[in-house]
């Protein structure tokens, strides 16, 4: 990540843009999805601490991500994962670094500091890979620097550009990669306290990877730079 080189998320960083120096990056997909929620939340109430756990679609993987999926079986030649993603779960994606972590969760720690403008922000991640073809769930679990009201939250996700809130259990209504596929914005559920921590948060968070994660920010970007 190369520091003079903008990470533009158009809804949450768009005073970025003006620092390119000719180049713009995309952020990872799984970045793009979690900081607009975020954003949204620490304009007012100031995020302490972000515990991350991502469920990958294989369409991150490519083409080859998908084949694997879709051969269905072990014993196949895979092309893309470790071990068979059929029936699996994969706590992998991406390299395993010395410290542990896979470059894809490292890649969310420092992407998420850099768009938020938070340099030093406590964050830790772990990225699966599950077995569906399209759209990143994340469970975000959120500690805040001051208390909170969960009405008023909900009001901030609802009114923040790119965020559809789908939030009423009791009649099981919550973000699916069923219904999330091939819309452009960010889905935000399960918003609730943790009762464990003083002043946490957890959200569920669903987007189309292909979409939002890569295509459609990227457009966005060219929009507000020709706008």
């Amino acid at each position: 990540m190369n520091p003079e080189v903008p990470l533009v998320v158009p809804e949450v960083n768009p005073e970025d843009i003006s620092s390119h120096n000719g180049i713009i990056s995309n952020p990872n997909c799984s970045t793009i999805q979690a900081v607009l929620p975020l954003k949204a939340i620490d304009m007012k109430y100031k995020i302490k601490r972000i515990v991350y756990s991502t469920y990958q679609a294989v369409s991150g993987g490519g083409r080859f991500g998908i084949e694997d999926l879709e051969s269905k079986a072990d014993g196949v030649e895979l092309k893309k994962f470790p071990c068979s993603i059929y029936n699996n779960c994969i706590p992998h994606i991406d390299v395993f670094m010395e410290h542990g972590y896979t470059k894809e969760e490292y890649k969310m720690i420092q992407e998420t500091r850099k768009i938020l403008h938070h340099p030093n922000l406590p964050i830790t991640a772990t990225a699966v890979r599950v077995p569906i073809i399209n759209c990143h769930g994340e469970s975000i679990n959120v500690e805040l620097e001051k208390d909170f009201d969960i009405y008023d939250v909900r009001l901030l996700l609802e009114n923040f550009q790119g965020i559809i809130v789908v939030d009423n259990p009791e009649k099981n209504f919550y973000p699916l990669a069923s219904k999330v596929n091939g819309n452009d914005e960010v889905f935000v559920g399960r918003i609730r306290r943790d009762f464990s921590v003083p002043n946490g948060l957890n959200l569920w968070v669903v987007a189309d990877n292909l979409r939002k994660g890569a295509a459609t920010n990227t457009i966005q970007i060219l929009e507000k730079l020709i706008t």
